[in-house]
């Protein structure tokens, strides 16, 4: 392999320009907000964990982490999501804590690619756990703060599906109970979204004709509060049916919250079948093919760390958002005040850019002839903010020339 040139980085990686970070933190700091505003209180992990611990724990398969040795040749990972090193946090220095916890973050995660996928390595997450509460009522609020945290990041439509592990598991179960290895095939499919998969193997498995009919109507359980009713007409599973009547409850909350327009009930949604639980759901921007925010419960995690605790939660995929909304550099220089100086007017000018900072506002010197600073002056007069190096201003503060003569530089015009 060539040696890299000085330009290069590695695949599925790249470098976020000044507007591009301003927007990404705009993102950030709202959706924290919101968060913090429901009672979810900020954690940070280390980038790095152990493999033997959060690696083999997380929900990651292992072929997608990132391993290195450290000097005492123990393995590593790059944590791939939050959920199991707040996990690790929840069961060791919180273990004390009462139940249940609120816990908001926002962090890159980084996850192994295939070069030509174009996917990205290492990306970003903000996202919440709730930690120690079983209720439908605890998986509704999950739910409700990803619809609030997705508006606060400014994704105006969009629509999260919602649906229960445990009625496939059940339904599946009832109907190819002596086949382990289909149930396994057909829940895979579902996983990718391959319907046409899906039937295709279902037929192949020569179930009688109404189970395979029941097998296949699961596809078009989609909708509102009546696809419960649906969908308990197609199994006597016990299992099922209590996956059902918990999303029936979950609905009832998010009614109350009054967010039921942004949400269907998606009996195909089963996210990893390996790793949740109970209920599961995506959210899905217009004209986006990927999913912005996933979550659900995974009631079995905190136990590999010693603290068995039902737990639930979700991550917006912070990345994705960026190409979503509007925002990030502002153009018309609101708050930014440019102060122009020359020798005479330095002291009094860099003295001016202080008191400006210490209140909390955006002060950027420039050296600069008198020609220059009456050129800007002029500009300002005109109307709108005015542009210096590539960058827009509202005001403009002078200690130049006549303006800044004297042991005091101590003319300033705004």
């Amino acid at each position: 392999m060539a040696k890299p040139r000085g330009f290069e980085k590695p695949a599925g990686v790249k470098d976020y320009l000044p507007h591009v970070v301003a927007k990404l933190r705009h993102i950030e700091q709202q959706v924290l907000e919101c968060m913090k505003r429901w009672g979810y209180e900020q954690i940070m992990t280390p980038t790095m964990e152990y493999y033997d611990t959060v690696g083999v724990a997380s929900a990651t398969s292992d072929s997608k982490l990132f391993k290195l040795l450290n000097n005492r040749g123990t393995t590593l990972v790059l944590r791939s999501d939050m959920t199991a090193p707040i996990a690790r946090v929840a069961a060791s220095l919180l273990k004390d804590a009462p139940l249940p916890l609120r816990l908001s973050y926002h962090a890159n995660v980084f996850r192994a690619i295939e070069e030509e996928a174009g996917r990205e390595a290492e990306f970003f997450q903000t996202g919440v756990e709730l930690i120690g509460d079983p209720t439908p009522e605890a998986d509704a609020e999950v739910v409700a703060l990803a619809i609030a945290s997705l508006q606060a990041a400014g994704v105006s439509r969009f629509k999260i599906a919602i649906g229960h592990v445990g009625f496939l598991n059940g339904l599946l179960e009832e109907k190819l109970s002596e086949s382990a290895e289909a149930q396994r095939e057909l829940k895979a499919y579902l996983l990718s979204r391959d319907h046409v998969g899906y039937r295709e193997r279902l037929r192949s498995l020569g179930l009688p004709e109404q189970a395979e009919r029941e097998l296949e109507d699961i596809l078009r359980l989609r909708g509102g509060q009546e696809t419960c009713r649906q969908a308990k007409s197609l199994s006597g599973d016990p299992a099922a049916r209590a996956a059902i009547d918990h999303l029936c409850a979950i609905w009832d909350v998010l009614d109350a919250y009054g967010v039921t327009e942004h949400v269907l009930i998606d009996l195909t949604m089963i996210g990893d079948f390996s790793y949740y639980t109970g209920m599961t759901f995506e959210g899905y921007a217009a004209d986006l093919g990927f999913p912005v925010v996933s979550g659900g419960r995974y009631d079995n995690l905190l136990a590999q760390f010693g603290r068995p605790s039902p737990a639930t939660g979700f991550a917006l995929k912070t990345t994705r958002i960026l190409d979503l909304v509007d925002g990030g550099a502002d153009e018309s220089g609101r708050g930014r005040t440019l102060i122009g100086y020359d020798a005479a007017g330095r002291a009094a000018a860099l003295a001016e850019a202080g008191r400006l900072r210490a209140e909390g506002l955006v002060a950027v010197t420039a050296q600069m002839s008198a020609e220059e600073a009456e050129m800007l002056e002029r500009a300002l007069q005109a109307g709108g903010p005015i542009l210096h190096n590539g960058a827009a201003y509202e005001r403009f503060e002078r200690f130049v020339g006549s303006a800044g003569k004297g042991a005091g530089g101590g003319g300033k015009h705004a």
